[in-house]
């Protein structure tokens, strides 16, 4: 018998536990999910077991690697 869930307040999706992100049905993270979601924009209806476990940093890392490789593009060398 398959455990499958899915959050009702994002959409995100477990496959006999395993995370799957619900944009791109691809292989998931439940800490980068948490990261990135439900510690800023989840609540009581969030099943993500990451959540609350991160600093919440995830779109500050992405903006630096995004700002990195602009800088690269930018001057190359």
């Amino acid at each position: 018998m398959s455990d499958n869930k899915e959050c009702p307040k994002c959409g995100a999706k477990w496959i006999d536990g395993q995370h799957y992100w619900s944009g791109t049905g691809q292989l998931g993270n439940e800490t980068k999910l948490a990261d990135l979601v439900c510690d800023r924009f989840g609540d009581d209806q969030c099943i993500n077991p990451a959540k609350g476990t991160t600093k919440g940093t995830g779109w500050e890392s992405r903006r630096a690697e995004l700002d990195s490789l602009v800088s690269d593009w930018e001057s190359p060398e």
